[in-house]
């Protein structure tokens, strides 16, 4: 599951829930993507945690925090739980998927209209194409604020 610890996340934690409760051999494991300072190398864009190592700064231990109180105030249980700071959050996901040898990606996704749907998009259209597993899109709500 892939979540963005926001206030509607709890719907997707619900969904994966019932997936799990139907799959007793199911293993949970769920990814958080941090938003990262860029450092650019010549054409490469590197996430500036990557090269200092500061994964325990403010930022990254705020996040820990959120994830473990979204995990316990939905009752779910992962083998690994993990945050992770990505060029891009579709990028992220799919190289996860890829490196875990995921069988099915969970994410939520809010409608985006007008302006918004041109200049943000929805992080889940740009995944399931590209993404090496099935997938189960939560339809959310309109976007929520941080």
């Amino acid at each position: 599951m892939v979540t963005d610890l926001l206030s509607d996340a709890d719907k997707v934690a619900l969904k994966t829930k019932r997936i799990l409760a139907g799959s007793p051999e199911a293993r949970l494991s769920v990814l958080h993507i941090v938003k990262d300072d860029m450092v650019r190398f010549g054409y490469e864009l590197v996430p500036a945690s990557s090269l200092s190592g500061d994964v325990d700064n403010e930022k990254w231990q705020e996040a820990r925090a959120k994830l473990a109180q979204f995990l316990a105030r939905n009752e779910l249980e992962a083998i690994n739980s993990e945050i992770t700071a990505a060029i891009s959050n579709s990028k992220g996901i799919i190289n996860y998927c890829r490196e875990k040898d995921v069988d099915l990606l969970i994410i939520g996704r809010h409608e985006r209209h007008g302006i918004a749907a041109w200049l943000v998009g929805a992080t889940a259209d740009s995944i399931l194409p590209n993404a090496p597993c099935d997938s189960l899109v939560v339809k959310l709500d309109q976007p929520v604020l941080e």
